[in-house]
């Protein structure tokens, strides 16, 4: 089903995420006939281009990412504008009243306008109100929509003065806070798999589950984000929107249905439902860490305050784990150990969900663990590990898997996250985008978590190219568990 017309204004049409991710996705779901032909792209940001070069410098990333060539490329190009104004002068906007106008004339799109924050955060107050400033806003023809980045606030105080900001000219039902994490084919796949089929349902509780694991590990360090990074860390960075994300949608209960708001109601409901960290389970449940010189499959690495625009004296975490406990009646007792970090052994994000032992195990003193993976990247999948009989005499069991990958569908249809999320805010679908209860949800529990390090909460040292410090392996012990240590690849592929 291909979407509305549509014209899609990208502000900082010069940066980074614009090459790397927005026209790629545009141009795949144009590709796939997934974009109506009545759009088009306007490109904003201070840097001075015309069409002729924006579509210029499009085109070659186009051809360098995607393999893109011919008439289609061409074709999708032809859509392409720019214009240059000072994102932060109200008096500049007047230059897209005019631009606007013919776009949607020449391309019939109805008025309807998708704005995209591919901005500094300063920004994303001061860019509303400047679009107000010009009626920009207005859904008195067609439906007026904003896509926001991450980071959606500093802390609790700045997301809220942010939303208040931000509500004096757009309605909650045109913002759309985006998490590209919640555009992965296998985060959605966790709602199909816990849903859809009564095997799983019956069993996702406290009666049944053991405890539950959400990693996210990356093998790069800050690279050259270093100023950006030490200003945010690891619980800004990836826990406070990413991960517990992901921990809501595997702890939620069943929506009614399927709709923007009878999802995000579940996940409000289970954000609300995280226990509070007091001064002792930030002492005990929270740990931090920094990592130092180390290797990584044979290459040596500096320090995080070795690298290139960070203080010597930096305190900022570069990893964290965390005991998480969800205060309802399905989830009560469960804990849920939630990791992130850089530099660690293997690029990974995947939940394991490790189920009770079999309360008396016949065949061996050492009962094969239950546990399901979901891999949300990379080499997405979902593999299922219990026991059978060893080959030979006796009844000696053994572990085993049955392993789903989404590479073996081989389908190159298959939609990257931006370019489901792109093409869910164009049909005015939310439902994988953050809500603001939820977002004053997820800062309300971090708050702590963030007062703890400012207020001289300890840092632990572990050298790059590990899981973390040790202290992360004691957390989780204290109940007789242990961490997984997944490696880059799932299973061996066929």
């Amino acid at each position: 089903m291909k979407t509305e017309p549509t014209c899609i204004v990208i502000f900082g049409a010069s940066g980074d995420l614009t090459y790397r991710k927005l026209i790629p996705a545009l141009f795949n779901l144009y590709r796939l006939g997934r974009l109506d032909e009545h759009f088009s792209v306007l490109g904003v940001a201070r840097t001075k281009l015309e069409n002729e070069s924006f579509r210029a410098k499009m085109r070659d990333v186009l051809i360098k990412t995607e393999k893109a060539d011919g008439e289609i490329l061409e074709n999708f190009c032809q859509h392409l504008y720019y214009q240059a104004i000072n994102t932060s002068d109200s008096q500049d906007y007047a230059k897209l009243v005019p631009i606007l106008d013919k776009l949607h004339q020449t391309y019939t799109t109805l008025g309807n306008t998708l704005y995209y924050l591919s901005t500094p955060p300063s920004l994303y107050g001061i860019i509303p109100e400047c679009l107000a400033a010009h009626h920009l806003n207005s859904e008195k023809q067609g439906w007026k929509r904003i896509i926001i980045e991450k980071p959606f606030g500093y802390d609790m105080a700045s997301a809220k003065a942010l939303d208040i900001q931000i509500h004096r000219f757009f309605e909650e039902h045109q913002i759309y806070r985006i998490d590209h994490y919640l555009g992965k084919e296998t985060v959605q796949n966790l709602l199909v798999l816990r849903f859809s089929n009564g095997l799983f349902e019956p069993l996702w509780n406290h009666n049944f589950i053991d405890y539950i694991e959400i990693t996210g590990a990356e093998t790069l360090g800050v690279e050259e984000r270093g100023g950006y990074y030490d200003g945010s860390g690891a619980v800004r960075d990836m826990f406070q929107n990413h991960l517990l994300q992901v921990l809501a949608l595997v702890a939620m209960e069943p929506p009614a249905i399927i709709n923007a708001d009878s999802m995000r109601d579940e996940v409000a409901k289970v954000l609300h439902c995280l226990h509070p960290l007091n001064e002792e389970e930030l002492q005990d449940n929270v740990v931090l860490g920094q990592y130092t010189a180390g290797k990584i499959e044979g290459h040596e690495l500096k320090g995080y305050r070795q690298e290139n625009s960070v203080p010597p004296d930096s305190m900022t975490e570069t990893y964290m784990a965390l005991l998480v406990q969800i205060n309802n009646w399905r989830w009560s007792g469960v804990p849920f150990y939630v990791r992130t970090g850089k530099r660690l052994p293997t690029r990974v994000t995947e939940v394991v969900i490790h189920f009770k032992k079999t309360p008396h195990p016949v065949f061996s003193p050492n009962a094969p663990e239950n546990k399901l993976i979901i891999r949300i990247q990379p080499d997405e999948g979902i593999s299922m590990h219990f026991g059978l009989k060893k080959p030979g005499a006796g009844f000696e069991a053994k572990e085993v898997s049955m392993d789903f990958r989404y590479a073996d569908l081989a389908q190159p249809s298959l939609l990257t996250s931006y370019d489901r999320l792109l093409l869910d805010a164009i049909r005015g679908d939310a439902t994988l985008f953050a809500r603001t209860d939820t977002v004053h949800a997820c800062w309300k529990y971090v708050q702590p978590i963030l007062n703890y390090k400012a207020n001289g909460g300890h840092i632990y040292d572990y050298e790059a190219g590990t899981w973390g410090p040790t202290a992360a392996d004691k957390l989780i012990a204290r109940n007789g568990r242990v961490w997984e240590r997944p490696t880059g690849k799932m299973v061996k592929k066929h």
